[in-house]
């Protein structure tokens, strides 16, 4: 729960200000969802920046910046619970919490 409050606030900044909190969590989510896919891809945790750059992400460019927080906590993951749960899907319930 610290590391999304960590994230969130840095993702809290004046030019992420026109979007709600609600959408903000959503494209937190959907870097989750994509770090998770990077590693169900078996990328390797230092190429996941890049290989999400490379795939076109649909967020705001400024999200980018969230990735090399996020990862080593996908990373950490057991990859039985990465194949199973839906971690972007948990990752938005608890931001929205905040």
């Amino acid at each position: 729960m610290l590391r999304i409050a960590i994230v969130a606030a840095l993702l809290a900044s004046p030019s992420l200000a026109q979007d709600s909190a609600e959408q903000s969590c959503k494209y937190q989510a959907d870097v989750v969802a994509a770090i998770q896919k990077a590693r169900l891809d078996r990328v390797k945790e230092r190429d996941v920046a890049q290989a999400i750059a490379d795939s076109s992400p649909t967020w705001p460019e400024n999200y980018n910046a969230a990735i090399p927080l996020i990862t080593p906590w996908v990373y950490e993951q057991k990859m039985r619970d990465v194949r199973k749960k839906d971690l972007g899907a948990a990752w938005l319930e608890l931001c929205l919490q905040q």
